[in-house]
């Protein structure tokens, strides 16, 4: 009966947990303290909706991106602060969800909240939405800093995922405290070997990533 009851256990753990490709390791086990938050998993998202590819609320990078967040967690620890991190690997499935998504003008059950002055159908034009994202390629993240006591996260000024020029790291229209905790989130990420995108304060990509070409659909569990 034991061997049994063991079998079965193990049976449930493969099923729960994946093989990922090889390149690619799960953050919480190269820098377990690093906190996450995927906001794809749930409704609390720009679309409403949980986004199809995202089973689990499990961070996936490429290893050389984990090994390298590990580097800026420990260094944040020093001051007490920590990344969380909103978005990893993302399969092509969830872009295709995207792009799925931003082709309805008229689903806009988000707009308050995440692209108040934007108009729905400019999302691409402007670069908020695309067919490809470096995400799916596994070395591209989006987070930001907290507080390791106690979760709390340093005010940036505008939300994540924000659709706006308050994202834009260029945008100077904030308090001074709200400016110093940008550069320190830009200035620890570039230390540590990732370059940033003009447009959205909490992404970030490797240089030098290891797969510049390749966009990956394994799902998110």
């Amino acid at each position: 009966m034991k061997w049994i009851l063991t079998l079965f256990l193990l049976t449930s753990l493969a099923i729960q947990s994946q093989k990922l490709p090889k390149g690619f390791s799960y953050i919480k086990d190269v820098s377990p303290t690093i906190q996450g938050e995927l906001r794809y998993c749930h409704n609390n998202n720009f679309m409403g909706v949980p986004v199809n590819g995202y089973e689990e609320n499990i961070l996936i990078v490429t290893t050389p991106t984990a090994k390298a967040l590990k580097k800026v967690q420990d260094e944040l620890a020093t001051r007490k602060l920590g990344l969380k991190i909103y978005d990893a690997y993302r399969p092509q499935t969830a872009v295709n969800h995207f792009v799925k998504w931003a082709r309805v003008i008229n689903d806009t059950l988000m707009k308050q909240q995440y692209y108040p002055e934007v108009n729905k159908r400019h999302l691409f034009k402007l670069g908020y939405i695309s067919s490809k994202s470096g995400h799916s390629r596994g070395s591209t993240v989006d987070l930001t800093i907290i507080h390791l006591e106690t979760g709390e996260e340093l005010d940036m000024g505008s939300p994540y995922d924000f659709f706006g020029v308050s994202s834009h790291i260029t945008y100077e229209n904030l308090t001074e405290q709200q400016k110093k905790n940008r550069q320190l989130l830009q200035k620890i990420m570039r230390k540590h070997g990732f370059r940033p995108y003009s447009k959205e304060w909490w992404h970030f990509t490797l240089r030098g990533e290891p797969f510049p070409k390749t966009f990956f659909d394994f799902p998110v569990k």
